[in-house]
């Protein structure tokens, strides 16, 4: 009896060990972080830009680390399953790269999450910004973003408009309400078709990313009219950024990020903001990401914090204003 009582006690010892050498208390120091291979989990499929960025980052923080840093692609929508699989890694060595949706748009487009986004997604540092655009058919003739107001007013309901799901979706969506338009959405399975219909006249307005409507544009068939973003593209230093134009409701970054696991340390968080800082600042990971319609954003953890809250605020105020309904 004694020696079963043993047994068992030295078993629970032993689990509770396991327990906590697994507990954010007893998680590596800043000053030895990483020990192993680092892996980057990304919601989108390989050759996205999404991917390559992380890419370019993770063979940069390598060098940096001296450990290996893999990507490891999890597509699907509303980056669940990516999310789902780092969530469950529950691993230090694992990091999200993501977009921003898992923390500002997904906690107001859905009524359950199988993540808690202010705890499971940890923000580490932004590291780029995707540049967005708001363009239409030249077949229209217009040339501005007030134009386009005009000519909607003018022919209630006449005109068509279709954007990428999240982010561009959104904002084009307050916009128009905000702006009091009647104007049909048109939704689209796969984007890709849509650029062709544009192009062709069959859609009049699109609100994507500024890169694939650039070869349109060269080729006369749409006309990008501004950039959301807070600074000019230099792919397109010509469109002016909403700002610039007086209509802060269209303002938006496409930013992407680094995420650490929950209960990771603030020390640690600072270390890895740090470094990937150090990296953003090389010429040719900027010149690399101008080529794929990017530019570099880095910085602090908590600027990074500010900048999702900001942006879920105002996805929750748009989400208001045109009645989301959550799924």
């Amino acid at each position: 009896m004694r020696h079963g009582l043993r047994r068992l006690l030295a078993a629970a010892v032993g689990l509770v060990a396991a327990a906590g050498a697994l507990s954010p208390s007893h998680a590596q120091s800043p000053q030895t972080w990483p020990r192993t291979t680092v892996k980057l989990i990304v919601p989108l499929g390989p050759g996205s830009a999404t991917d390559v960025t992380a890419r370019l980052y993770a063979e940069r923080l390598a060098a940096r680390w001296g450990r290996s840093v893999v990507v490891e692609n999890r597509p699907g929508p509303d980056a669940l399953v990516a999310v789902s699989a780092f969530v469950a890694a529950r691993d230090e060595h694992t990091l999200l790269f993501s977009i921003g949706s898992p923390v500002t748009i997904n906690p107001i487009a859905h009524a359950t999450l199988p993540y808690d986004p202010d705890r499971d997604l940890v923000p580490i540092a932004a590291a780029s910004d995707s540049f967005l655009a708001v363009a239409v058919t030249s077949s229209l003739g217009i040339n501005s973003i007030d134009q386009l107001i005009a000519r909607a007013r003018a022919a209630p309901g006449k005109l068509s408009w279709a954007a990428t799901p999240g982010l561009p979706q959104f904002i084009f969506a307050g916009f128009a309400k905000a702006a009091g338009l009647d104007i049909v959405q048109v939704a689209y399975r796969d984007f890709s078709p849509a650029l062709q219909d544009v192009a062709e006249g069959r859609i009049d307005v699109v609100a994507t990313g500024l890169l694939p409507l650039l070869p349109l544009a060269q080729a006369g068939k749409v006309k990008p009219l501004m950039v959301t973003n807070r600074e000019r593209s230099p792919a397109a230093p010509e469109l002016p950024t909403a700002k610039e134009i007086a209509h802060p409701e269209l303002a938006a970054d496409g930013f992407q990020g680094f995420f650490g696991w929950r209960g990771i340390s603030e020390d640690l968080r600072a270390r890895i903001a740090a470094d990937i800082v150090a990296v953003g600042a090389d010429t040719a990971l900027r010149e690399k990401l101008s080529a794929l319609g990017q530019t570099v954003r880095t910085g602090t953890p908590d600027e990074f914090a500010m900048l999702i809250g900001e942006q879920r605020a105002k996805i929750a105020a748009i989400a208001q204003a045109i009645g989301l309904q959550k799924q």
